[in-house]
């Protein structure tokens, strides 16, 4: 996925760090070989994309997000993110290809 950037406003800004993550923490996760898969679910008025990555400080995150184009650039505008449950971190771990605990590196 193809992008120019990131499209932060107050809105956002507040809703991602209700979960304590910072822009730097989402920013370098969504920038860093994440899982990305469409979200069908709350994808009524436009496109939803989940991304499962990890921090700098190898913390797996959850970010939902969506494209926005300004200005001919096309900008990843994060909804929500999260630091993920210990369920979802095995399973993640499971599945992603550089993580630790799966040895198809």
């Amino acid at each position: 996925m193809q992008v120019d950037g990131f499209d932060w406003d107050a809105g956002n800004l507040a809703k991602c760090q209700q979960h304590g993550m910072s822009v730097v923490e989402i920013e370098w996760a969504l920038t860093h070989e994440p899982l990305i898969a469409p979200d069908a679910a709350h994808s009524i008025a436009e496109q939803r994309w989940i991304a499962v990555g990890r921090t700098q400080r190898q913390r797996a995150i959850y970010v939902a997000f969506t494209l926005r184009v300004r200005e001919g650039r096309t900008l990843t505008r994060p909804v929500s993110a999260r630091y993920m449950h210990a369920k979802e971190q095995i399973r993640y771990e499971q599945t992603a290809p550089h993580s630790p605990g799966n040895d198809e590196r």
